[in-house]
């Protein structure tokens, strides 16, 4: 089990509180840009949070001004080239499909700016919260670069039309406008920020840890299938989950009238 200080991993910062992990991009002077060590560091930390029975929820925040700024680009124009292109952005999906395949619920807390990449990292991760200064953009177009991969994750958080104008104009929008497209779940005060991405986490960790693995891994299972093959396979996911222990422990204390005691099988 972690210890419950902070743990310096270098370009990330660890600290748990209870059955809460919150990792924090620690590239401040960047903007936390993501470098391929940077990228490298996330992936590993959330493989192993995959296997850690210790954390229920994960929060990824940002050290500094600023959520994360995206791609390192004087990283990547040191070092001009297909392979060193191809690099990074293999390592950048490897860094997103981490946070996706990691059993546990991961809440964005985003401050300042989340763009390019970073905007990806907020519609990537399963929930976000946000400072009502917080600025979303995917900007690449401004430089000739077009945001193809976080136009992956942004195209399935928000509709079609509102990805296309963020994607086509590169324009910033609001925390307030992030919200009513979708891209985030709550907007806070400033003041705010962490208590409400804290409370959201306490609030996930009293569920069954069993019953969150299941649910996150059905979510995005199922997403990408036809209805008819998202409904047989939620059935057969529901079938499963009725036979666990939790579930069974989840019914009675509803019909008892009383709190569960979750045992995680």
């Amino acid at each position: 089990m972690a210890s419950p200080e902070t743990i310096s991993q270098g370009f990330v910062l660890r600290n748990d509180k209870g059955t809460t992990c919150e990792l924090i991009i620690n590239r401040p002077m960047t903007y936390n840009a993501l470098s391929i060590a940077c990228m490298e560091a996330l992936t590993s930390e959330f493989e192993s949070l995959s296997r850690d029975d210790s954390v229920s929820v994960v929060i990824l925040s940002g050290a500094g001004k600023g959520f994360c700024a995206g791609h390192d680009l004087r990283e990547i124009r040191r070092n001009p080239g297909r392979d060193f292109y191809e690099k990074t952005f293999d390592t950048c999906s490897k860094m997103m499909l981490s946070i996706i395949n990691c059993p546990k619920p991961v809440i964005a807390r985003v401050h300042g700016v989340a763009t390019a990449a970073g905007c990806q990292l907020v519609a990537t991760c399963d929930l976000a919260v946000a400072d009502e200064n917080a600025r979303f953009a995917t900007p690449g177009v401004n430089i000739g670069l077009f945001c193809s991969t976080p136009m992956v994750a942004l195209s399935r958080n928000v509709s079609r039309k509102h990805a296309m104008e963020m994607l086509l104009t590169g324009d910033f929008i609001s925390a307030r406008r992030a919200y009513e497209i979708g891209l985030v779940n709550r907007v806070v005060p400033s003041g705010d920020l962490d208590r409400a991405a804290n409370e959201l986490a306490e609030k996930i960790s009293s569920k069954s840890p069993l019953t969150l693995r299941i649910g996150k891994k059905a979510f995005y299972e199922q997403a990408d299938r036809d209805l008819s093959g998202a409904y047989e396979y939620c059935s057969r996911v529901m079938v499963e989950n009725m036979m666990a222990r939790d579930a069974e422990e989840g019914i009675d204390a509803f019909l008892e009238k009383r709190e569960p005691s979750w045992k995680g099988v």
